[in-house]
């Protein structure tokens, strides 16, 4: 049975690694673990402690500890949970329900009506009366006002342009145009609109809102439900805002929305439903990366790995290996990384299994998670280093259970799926790794450490051996490196290394489709001379500064060649820090690559 292997994601948090911990009642992060089942131990060795939602099959989960260390542990377990006495307030992601309709656009009765426009839309004639069909009929049941009012607005139909006007005369107590530029054909354009109507339904209070092309008319068929798929996502996406850490938020009231001259029927129907479950898990890795790391914790992340397969027993479970599991498994590339923190790693597992239990290929979806890092000894300093939102740097892990629980929610056929998480802290200590120390990966290869910040590969180089174990055929392993892709790619687009035409051309239709953007990069070998070690198999950066990203990329690869895997097909995500944390006003996380994400599963299952 072939494999596929969606997702290597190594997070390095700091967290409590105390049994105690797990077993409270409340949940540090965003749910309760359920009781515990059972718990054996022999002596002060290995335990296995098994969580209450099954004892077997795929709705077990698996919690590998060991009680040697839990003593060194316990004290600062504790105050660490509470560090700051900062705890996330439970709120629900918003719920909003979309309906597709077929009706005329001034018999709707609701809060708002919102009209997405282009530039050409906005054309009038020389009585200055509106050209296009919807206006001009709106602009007649009101008398001229809304020609009017969009003048002395300046509204021209730009994009990011909106206007929102109480007018007499509807069924709507008030009407809005969003400008959608020249013309309006992507996802991004259509999730854009969503977001202005989020947004004007925020500032109103509105709790009903109707959304309608002024233009749908050219629009086949297939556009219209891309177009409704978007905007119901874009709405979605634009109504959260992550309160869980302020004392005081203005919440949306917005409840449901209208989708007018898109269509109707079964196949829209499931669409919407579509958007809603993705949009879903966008927010809970959006959540994920915001949260700080006194809270989200390696522990932390484990626990909403649980709690994720709990919710899909029937076609989700979870294995967390602890540091001794680990070290069973001669992960020291990893634990090199981990072993400054005085909060231990969680190595995290997740399997999908579709209904029936059949699969004709297997994928994988991995990520290195640095939920705080400082760089160790080669500390981030000076202006510009950014070290206060090191949190991001586990936004791949983020979008691994992002991916997970969209997924278990989707449920597609004819496919099994291993999520990895390689999740660690990376700190500076007495027990830290070093510039110049040379560790050994689980493959048996050694790595001299010429650069501590260089942190994530040395997780996801254990992460990958441990993944292609499992027998998958493909591998999109997700990671932000570097800073070198931010000055390659900018802020907006993440970096696709691949060996394989055919895999780069899977992840980047699925890139198109879900409105996210990536470009493949050059895996230049040649540039692998920089990466050789006197004393060692490898360095784990360049000797010297050019092509970061490339030379990340062939580290990567190295690993999967000296594991004599390379016939497996794998691509690297290289999607820098600034798309994990927007640079707008909004000043969080975005959720990149989720969604991605999923496209490529669907479109692997079909």
């Amino acid at each position: 049975m072939a494999a596929i292997v969606l997702s290597l994601a190594t997070s390095l948090s700091s967290s409590s690694s105390s049994l105690k911990a797990l077993r409270s009642s409340s949940s540090l992060f965003f749910s309760k673990l359920g009781p515990v089942r059972s718990v054996a131990v022999r002596g002060f060795g290995f335990r296995v402690v098994s969580f209450g939602v099954a004892s077997q099959g795929r709705g077990s989960i698996c919690f590998y500890s060991s009680g040697r260390r839990e003593g060194k542990f316990m004290a600062h377990s504790i105050s660490r949970a509470t560090l700051g006495l900062t705890q996330p307030a439970q709120i629900e992601p918003p719920k909003i329900s979309f309906t597709a309709k077929e009706i005329d656009v001034v018999e709707w009765k609701g809060d708002i009506l919102a009209v997405g426009v282009t530039e050409k839309d906005m054309a009038k004639d020389d009585n200055s009366k509106f050209k296009n069909p919807i206006l001009q009929k709106l602009d007649s049941q009101l008398g001229g006002l809304l020609s009017e009012a969009s003048s002395e607005e300046e509204f021209t139909g730009k994009a990011g342009q909106s206007t929102v006007l109480r007018l007499p005369g509807l069924g709507s107590k008030r009407v809005g145009l969003i400008g959608l530029g020249q013309s309006a054909s992507t996802t991004i354009d259509f999730k854009s609109l969503g977001e202005s109507v989020a947004a004007a339904a925020k500032a109103s209070q509105a709790s009903n809102v109707a959304v309608v092309l002024a233009s749908s008319e050219g629009l086949s068929n297939e556009s219209k439900l891309t177009a409704a798929t978007a905007l119901a996502s874009g709405t979605v996406l634009g109504t959260h805002e992550d309160a869980r850490y302020k004392s005081e938020s203005k919440i949306s009231v917005l409840k449901s929305v209208d989708i007018i001259g898109l269509g109707t029927g079964p196949e829209l129907e499931k669409k919407l439903k579509y958007a809603e479950d993705v949009s879903v898990a966008v927010i809970l890795g959006i959540e994920l990366v915001n949260s700080p790391a006194n809270v989200l914790t390696p522990v932390a992340l484990a626990e909403e790995a649980s709690k994720i397969a709990s919710m899909h027993s029937d076609v989700l479970s979870v294995t967390i290996l602890d540091e001794e599991k680990c070290k069973d498994l001669k992960m020291g590339s990893y634990l090199g990384v981990a072993a400054a923190s005085a909060n231990p790693p969680r190595f995290i597992h997740l399997c999908y299994k579709p209904p029936g239990g059949s699969a004709k290929v297997k994928l994988a979806i991995g990520e290195f998670s640095l939920c705080l890092t400082c760089g160790g000894y080669n500390i981030k300093t000076g202006p510009g280093c950014s070290i206060e939102t090191m949190k991001s740097d586990m936004g791949g892990s983020a979008a691994v259970l992002g991916a997970a629980k969209a997924i278990g929610q989707i449920k597609p056929p004819g496919v099994e799926i291993h999520f990895v998480i390689a999740a660690c802290e990376n700190m500076i200590s007495g027990t830290g790794m070093r510039p110049g120390d040379i560790i050994t990966a689980s493959n048996g290869k050694t790595i001299e450490v010429n650069n501590t910040d260089a942190e994530g590969r040395l997780t996801l180089a254990d992460a990958l051996v441990y993944t292609c174990n499992l027998g998958v055929e493909k591998i999109i392993d997700l990671a932000t490196l570097t800073g070198a892709c931010v000055v390659a790619l900018g802020p907006a687009v993440a970096g696709v290394f691949t060996p394989s035409d055919e895999l780069a051309k899977e992840v980047l239709e699925a890139a198109d489709v879900s409105g996210e953007k990536l470009w493949r990069m050059p895996l230049e070998e040649s540039y692998w001379e920089t990466m050789k070690s006197g004393v060692a198999d490898m360095l784990n950066t360049s000797v010297n500064r050019t092509a970061g990203a490339i030379t990340a990329a062939l580290f990567l690869k190295q690993v999967l060649k000296f594991g004599n895997l390379l016939p497996i097909v794998f691509a690297i995500v290289c999607f820098p820090l600034s798309t994990a944390l927007s640079a707008d006003k909004k000043r969080g996380a975005t959720g990149f690559g989720i969604t991605t994400l999923v496209e490529w599963v669907l479109k692997n299952s079909s």
